[in-house]
């Protein structure tokens, strides 16, 4: 049997895109123009093309076109965390560290060691996490302005499994979270894999547009919106004290929940108070130690309304019963010795340096981010390509994201993000001096 019409002209776009025939970049035919061109109805074009998005050859963007993708970009390039190879520069994720944090860890192994209670560090833990270890973290919050008692805090395996359980916890399948039309790759993960239905909030330079939420609200059943009001990622922003309240007020008339993802939050001095601690009634507040002390130590906390606290316990038992408790002890006992806070310092010190660096080398484009971020935000002109200037950097052996990971709405900009944590400066400074060169050659020519 012969395969239907529109497979064969499948078929024969997917050979000339994969040899190269349509080189990526290009902008094909508008659906009319296709059917046109193939003698086709339009609605078998618009099919053909979604057969090709789905087979990760092409990307459509709203009001611009369709364009055939760049083959060398692996799909999920800034979500799916990519083997970089060992000679390039990785500013695609970022892995903040600092000099000395290995003898502090074999110090730490060495008290835990000698401790009294090492037996019980082998067995299962209360879900949650230890009563001690709660705790501590209550007495950590208190310096980010969350008074909180301790048993409305849970332990988790670092902020996204955070995420995770709360997902789990607090909606289900087909419930409207209001996110950022630009936002945390991980929270899309998590709505793909727990069919939630996303509502991009257009964005402005200080944070979500809040007339829009609010009409967003009016006209949708919105059960949750996650926000980060504390040092956004990817755009930096810290959302003054005025729009935090406005935030409640909204999520509080229409019912709605609020996620709270605090993971960069301590690179931000004396930020207004968070949402937990205007709204600990209506917010789930999601941070971790794994950016401000070490990835490796998948430690993580949530702070919740009592009433979901038992829903995040269940939610913990089903995913990993309770956070090692090794690594949890490690980290409790960081927090009251006041090694959390002096790493927490050093690289606050650290990533500002990091951006003053960034400012340095690409003055005069247009980049966007936070005095004391790990990442920059280089918005592109609408006729560039950010997935042929991503290859051609990596040609250059140097990793970094487009904007399609973080983007929610069916619009993608041309952007770059830049993860500015990965590498010692002096790398840094000769690889963003690579990307200023790349892109004013390629796209701001």
């Amino acid at each position: 049997m012969a395969a239907p019409r529109y497979k064969t002209l499948v078929d024969a776009l997917a050979s000339d895109i994969r040899s190269g025939r349509l080189a990526a970049g290009a902008r094909l035919p508008t659906h009319r123009g296709l059917a046109a061109r193939e003698g086709i109805a339009v609605v078998t074009a618009t099919r053909v093309y979604a057969e090709l998005e789905t087979m990760g050859l092409v990307s459509r963007e709203q009001g611009r076109g369709t364009f055939v993708r760049d083959l060398a970009i692996p799909a999920g390039h800034g979500i799916d965390q990519q083997v970089v190879a060992r000679d390039a520069v990785d500013l695609n994720f970022n892995y903040p560290s600092l000099p000395g944090q290995a003898d502090l860890l074999r110090q730490a192994l060495r008290e835990v060691a000698g401790s009294g209670d090492l037996d019980s560090l082998l067995r299962y833990q209360p879900h949650p996490g230890r009563p001690q270890d709660r705790a501590s973290i209550a007495r950590h919050l208190r310096c980010r302005g969350i008074a909180t008692d301790a048993d409305r805090i849970l332990v988790v395996n670092g902020a996204q499994h955070g995420l995770a359980i709360t997902v789990m916890a607090t909606l289900n399948a087909g419930d409207v979270v209001a996110v950022d039309a630009l936002t945390y790759p991980g929270f899309k993960v998590l709505a793909h894999a727990f069919h939630l239905d996303l509502e991009p909030v257009p964005v402005t330079a200080g944070g979500p547009d809040l007339d829009a939420l609010e009409k967003l609200c009016a006209t949708r059943p919105v059960r949750a919106v996650y926000t980060m009001p504390t040092l956004h990622n990817p755009l930096g922003w810290v959302m003054s004290a005025t729009d935090r309240t406005r935030l409640v007020g909204i999520a509080r008339r229409h019912g709605a929940l609020i996620i709270e993802d605090a993971s960069y939050a301590y690179l931000v001095e004396d930020p207004p108070p968070p949402l937990a601690a205007t709204a600990p009634d209506l917010t789930v507040y999601v941070s971790g130690l794994s950016k401000s002390v070490a990835t490796g130590l998948r430690v993580g906390y949530v702070v919740a309304p009592l009433s979901v606290v038992p829903s995040l316990e269940r939610a913990i038992r089903a995913t990993t019963w309770n956070t090692p408790a090794l690594t949890t002890a490690i980290v409790c006992r960081w927090l009251e010795d006041g090694t959390v806070d002096h790493l927490e310092a050093r690289k606050r010190d650290d990533a500002t340096a990091r951006q003053a660096l960034a400012r340095q080398e690409l003055a005069g484009l247009p980049f966007v981010s936070h005095p004391a971020s790990y990442f920059t935000w280089l918005p592109l002109p609408d006729d560039a390509r950010a997935d042929r200037l991503t290859a051609t950097l990596a040609r250059r052996h140097i990793s970094v994201s487009t904007a399609e990971p973080f983007t929610t709405s069916t619009h993608t900009p041309q952007a770059l993000r830049l993860a500015l944590g990965s590498t010692d400066l002096d790398s840094l400074r000769a690889t963003l001096r690579t990307v200023r060169r790349v892109a004013v050659e390629d796209a701001f020519a």
